[in-house]
C-alpha cells in the first residue's frame, strides 16, 4: 500500500521530539498535521475540564504542556512563511489558521480553567509558590481576561470572528508587504548613472539583476552592470546614499513610501479594517480604546506615561533635529544641490557630510567588518560578559537554506545550555524585510526532563557577492548584536517553565532591552577591534577609524530620535485617538503628527502605513513606543557598566555575571521593573539615553 503524504509517519510536523526537520517540511504536511494537532488539544482540554484540580500538578503543569505539540506542528510553519515564503505555504497556513485561532481562544476563555488558577491563587498552597510560579498564574489570569473569559455566548461569538478576521488580515498585510518589495525594480544600464557607487553596490546590484533573471543571455558584471535596484535594505540604502542621480533617487524614495499602498497589493484598505476590529475587540473587552486594552498588559502604567517619555525626548531632541537639518542644507548648498532639499536628498548629502566631518565611510569599514570574523568577536565578548562559550556545529541540524548556520552554547561548566540557528542573509524573494529573533523551541521540563532552549536569528545583512565573503557595513553589525541581545535572553534563562522562561512572559515594552543593552558593545573599543580584521591585509581597524566612529556615533542623533518618536506617536494616536467610525483617514492622522514631528514635511502622497508591519502584522500595535521605553532602560543599564570603567576587565566581567544572572536568566518570570531594580539599585531614568544620544 503507498504511503501518502499526510500520513503520520511521513509527516515531518508530527514528530515532536528534537529539532524540527526543516529540510523535508512541505506545504502539503501543513494542514493534516495542524488539524490533527488541533483535534487531539481540543479532546485535552475536555479531559481536563471534566477533572479540575486547582493545585499547580493537575492545572498549571498539563496546561503548559498543550504547548509542546504545536512548537513541533505550528511554529515551524510561520517561521518558514517568514524566511522560505511561498504561495503553496502561504495558501496551507491560511487554510487553518481561523482554526488555530479558534483553538487559542477556547482555551484562553475557559471557564472552568479561569476558575480554577482564580481557586489556585486563593488556596494555601500559593504562600508556598516560586515568583516564578506566582507569576504564570497571574499572567493567565490576565492573558484570559484579555481574551473575553468573562463574555457572554453572544459577545465571545463575536470576539472569535474579530481575532480570526485580525489573525487572517496581518497575514494578508505582511505577504502584500513582501509582494510589494518583490515587485519593484529599477534598472540601470548607463555606466554614468553608477558614478560616486561603492564597489559594494556594483556587485550587489549585478548580482541581485542575474537572480532575477535566471537562464537569460545577458549576464550582468559589477564592471559593465545592467544593475539592479531593488527595496530590500541591502540594496536600498547605500543606492539612496551614493547615487549622483538625482532623478533615480527620487523614484525608488517614492517606491518606498508607497509600497504596498496601489495595484494588487494594496493594504489601505486592510489598515482601516483592522484599526475598526482593534476598536471593537477592545470594547467588548470594556476598554475604551485599543491602546487601553495593550498597556494592560504592557510595563508603562497608562498611555499617560508614555507620552510624557515622547514629551520628555522630544523637548531634548527637536531643537537637535531642526540643526540637524539646517548643517545639511549649508552642507549641500555649498556644493551646489538644488535648494531646499527633499527627503530624497537627506540621505545621500548625510553620506556626504558625514565623510567629511568624520573622514571616512561606511564602505570603507566594509573590509574590516567580514561575518565570520564579526561572529567571533561577538562570542567572545559575551565569554568574557557571561562566562558562555559559542561552538559552531554546521552540519547538525537540519536547515531551510544552504546559508543557515547552526550553533551550540555552553555554559561556565563546559555543558550544553541552548543552540540557535543563524539566516544571516537578505533574500528579497522569500524572506521578509528587517531582523529578528524567535523561539524554537523553549526551555522547559518534560516529564522530568530539561528540554534546552532552540532560537532562530535572522538579519538582511548583505550576502557574498562571488568569491568574495559577507562584508557588514557597521550598523548591519549593530542590528546583529541587537538580535543576539534578544537570543541571550532566550538561552542563559535559568527558568525551566516556558511560559516564564527567556522573553516568554515579558512585558513588551521591556522585551527590547536586553537586545538594545548589546548594541552598545559596538563602541567598546575592545570589543570592536576584537572583532574586525581586513578582508585582504589581516588588519585590525585602526584606532583613528575607532575614533572617527565613536565621535560619528551621536552623528544626527535628534533627527532619528524624532522620527522614532513619531512613528511611536503616530501608532498611539490610531489606537487611542483615532476614531475608524469618524471618517477621518488613518494617512490624515499620520501626515498631521509627522508635519509636528519632522523638520521635513511628508509629501502628500507618503503611504509608509500601508508597509508599517510592526504595528499591522506583527506584535507592536500600541506598543511601538516600546523600542524607546526599552532604550531608557538599556541605556541606563550599560551606564552601570560604564560607572564600574569600560577599561577595568574584571569589573566589566562581574557586572556581566551579574547582568546575566538578573536580567537575562530571570526573563518573564518576574516583573521586568522588580529586575531592573535588583540589577540597578533603584527606578529608571532618561539622563542615561539623552546623554548617549548626545541630547542633554
Amino acid at each position: 500500500m503507498e504511503n501518502k503524504p499526510d500520513a503520520p509517519q511521513n509527516n515531518p510536523l508530527l514528530i515532536s521530539d528534537g529539532l524540527p526537520q526543516f529540510d523535508h517540511i512541505r506545504p502539503e504536511h501543513i494542514v493534516p498535521a495542524a488539524r490533527q494537532v488541533i483535534e487531539q488539544t481540543l479532546h485535552t482540554i475536555e479531559q481536563l475540564e471534566n477533572d479540575l484540580q486547582p493545585t499547580w500538578e493537575s492545572l498549571i503543569g498539563p496546561l503548559e504542556l498543550l504547548d509542546l505539540p504545536f512548537e513541533h506542528a505550528w511554529k515551524p510553519v510561520t517561521h518558514l512563511l517568514g524566511v522560505k515564503n511561498s504561495d503553496e505555504l502561504r495558501t496551507a497556513y491560511e487554510t487553518v489558521l481561523a482554526e488555530m485561532v479558534a483553538l487559542e481562544l477556547r482555551l484562553l476563555q475557559s471557564r472552568p480553567i479561569y476558575e480554577a488558577c482564580t481557586a489556585l491563587k486563593q488556596s494555601a498552597a500559593w504562600q508556598t509558590f516560586s515568583t516564578a510560579q506566582r507569576r504564570i498564574v497571574e499572567l493567565k489570569l490576565r492573558d484570559a481576561r484579555v481574551a473575553g473569559v468573562g463574555l457572554d455566548d453572544a459577545a465571545r461569538s463575536r470576539f472569535l470572528q474579530i481575532e480570526q478576521e485580525l489573525s487572517s488580515i496581518s497575514t494578508r498585510f505582511s505577504n502584500n508587504v513582501l509582494d510589494a518589495t518583490k515587485a519593484f525594480e529599477l534598472i540601470i544600464s548607463e555606466q554614468e548613472d553608477t558614478q560616486g557607487w561603492p564597489e559594494s553596490l556594483r556587485k550587489l546590484a549585478a548580482q541581485s539583476y542575474n537572480q532575477s533573471r535566471p537562464g537569460t543571455d545577458q549576464r550582468a558584471t559589477p564592471q559593465d552592470g545592467p544593475w539592479r535596484i531593488t527595496l530590500d535594505y541591502p540594496s536600498y540604502l547605500p543606492f539612496m546614499q551614493h547615487s549622483r542621480q538625482r532623478r533615480q533617487r527620487e523614484e525608488v524614495y517614492r517606491a518606498l513610501i508607497t509600497r504596498a499602498s496601489q495595484g494588487a497589493f494594496d493594504n489601505s484598505a486592510l489598515i482601516e479594517r483592522i484599526l475598526t476590529l482593534r476598536k471593537e475587540k477592545a470594547g467588548l473587552l470594556g476598554y475604551a480604546t485599543y491602546a487601553g486594552l495593550s498597556l494592560a498588559s504592557k510595563m508603562a502604567p497608562g498611555v499617560d506615561a508614555v507620552e510624557t517619555m515622547f514629551s520628555e525626548l522630544s523637548l531634548a531632541a527637536r531643537h537637535h533635529a531642526q540643526q540637524d537639518l539646517m548643517n545639511l542644507q549649508e552642507f549641500a548648498q555649498a556644493r551646489g544641490a538644488a535648494s531646499p532639499l527633499a527627503h530624497w536628498d537627506i540621505p545621500f548629502w548625510a553620506e556626504r557630510l558625514s565623510e567629511h566631518a568624520f573622514g571616512y565611510t561606511e564602505e570603507e569599514l566594509r573590509p574590516y567588518f567580514p561575518l565570520e570574523r564579526v561572529l567571533n568577536g561577538l562570542f567572545s565578548l559575551c565569554t568574557f560578559l557571561f562566562g558562555i562559550r559559542v561552538a559552531p556545529a554546521d552540519g547538525e541540524a537540519p536547515v531551510w537554506h544552504e546559508d543557515v548556520r547552526f550553533f551550540r552554547v555552553y555554559g561556565e561548566n563546559g555543558a550544553l545550555i541552548a543552540s540557535f540557528y543563524l539566516d544571516p542573509y537578505s533574500r528579497p524573494q522569500e524572506k521578509r524585510g528587517g531582523a529578528w529573533m524567535d523561539n524554537c523551541l523553549t526551555r522547559r521540563r518534560i516529564d522530568g526532563r530539561l528540554q534546552l532552549p532552540v532560537i532562530h536569528l535572522c538579519c538582511n545583512s548583505t550576502p557574498p557577492v562571488g568569491d568574495t565573503p559577507s562584508l557588514m557595513s557597521f550598523s548591519e553589525v549593530r542590528t546583529l548584536f541587537h538580535e543576539f541581545g534578544h537570543g541571550l535572553q532566550s538561552m542563559l534563562t535559568t527558568v525551566d517553565f516556558a511560559d516564564v522562561a527567556g522573553i516568554n512572559g515579558i512585558e513588551w515594552d521591556a522585551v527590547e532591552l536586553a537586545s538594545q543593552f548589546m548594541e552598545n558593545w559596538c563602541y567598546h573599543k575592545p570589543t570592536l577591534t576584537g572583532l574586525s580584521r581586513h578582508i585582504c591585509t589581516g588588519e585590525v581597524l585602526p584606532d583613528a577609524l575607532f575614533e572617527k566612529i565613536l565621535a560619528a556615533r551621536n552623528y544626527r542623533a535628534g533627527s532619528l530620535m524624532m522620527r522614532q518618536l513619531e512613528y511611536g506617536m503616530i501608532d498611539m494616536a490610531l489606537h487611542h485617538r483615532h476614531d475608524p467610525q469618524s471618517g477621518e483617514s488613518p494617512f490624515s492622522l499620520q501626515r498631521t503628527i509627522s508635519e509636528q514631528m519632522s523638520v521635513l514635511p511628508p509629501l502628500a502622497q507618503d503611504r509608509f502605513l500601508c508597509s508599517f508591519s510592526h504595528i499591522f502584522a506583527g506584535g507592536y500595535a500600541a506598543g511601538y513606543y516600546g523600542y524607546k521605553w526599552s532604550e531608557v532602560l538599556s541605556a541606563d543599564i550599560f551606564a552601570a557598566f560604564e560607572e564600574a570603567g569600560l577599561d577595568n576587565p574584571g569589573e566589566l566581567a562581574a557586572l556581566g555575571r551579574r547582568y546575566r544572572d538578573t536580567v537575562l536568566a530571570l526573563g518573564g518570570s518576574r516583573h521586568p521593573m522588580e529586575i531592573f531594580k535588583e540589577f540597578r539599585g533603584r527606578e529608571p531614568s532618561t539622563q542615561a539615553l539623552l546623554r548617549h544620544s548626545g541630547l542633554l
